[in-house]
């Protein structure tokens, strides 16, 4: 678990801040004359900002795996995070894209992928074993 969820990590980092610097600089002249352009630019932000901070989180839950936190708890966090990435962050991404709206029905369930990983990261750290004291 440790190995996959650092691998998910950078991949997911990587993929981040690549779409944040697409958003930044390929969409900007595409969207900003539309009516919603700066709203569907906003998306785009706040999905790529999501992102990121949720693939720096599985860094989090493979450092977790190491200390040989709970297993299921772990598993938990990891599955949520990148649940929470595909679903808040790729429906945002689409709804900039395509200005459809309707999938902003999705978003909120990403939110509560995060929300999940985040109690999960909890857990699992409430049951990782005393540091040995200096």
């Amino acid at each position: 678990m440790e190995r996959l969820a650092l691998v998910a990590s950078g991949a997911l980092g990587f993929l981040a801040v690549a779409l944040g610097a697409f958003g930044a600089h390929g969409l900007k002249s595409r969207l900003a004359p539309l009516a919603d352009g700066a709203t569907r630019l906003e998306w785009w932000s706040t999905g790529a900002l999501y992102h990121l901070v949720h693939a720096l989180a599985l860094a989090a839950v493979g450092y977790l795996a190491g200390r040989a936190a709970s297993s299921t708890a772990v598993v938990v966090a990891g599955g949520a995070f990148v649940v929470g990435v595909v679903l808040f962050s790729g429906s945002l991404y689409t709804m900039a894209l395509t200005g459809t709206r309707a999938l902003g029905m999705i978003t909120p369930l990403g939110g509560v992928g995060f929300l999940v990983g985040w109690a999960a990261v909890a857990v699992a750290a409430w049951s990782l074993p005393p540091s040995p004291k200096l």
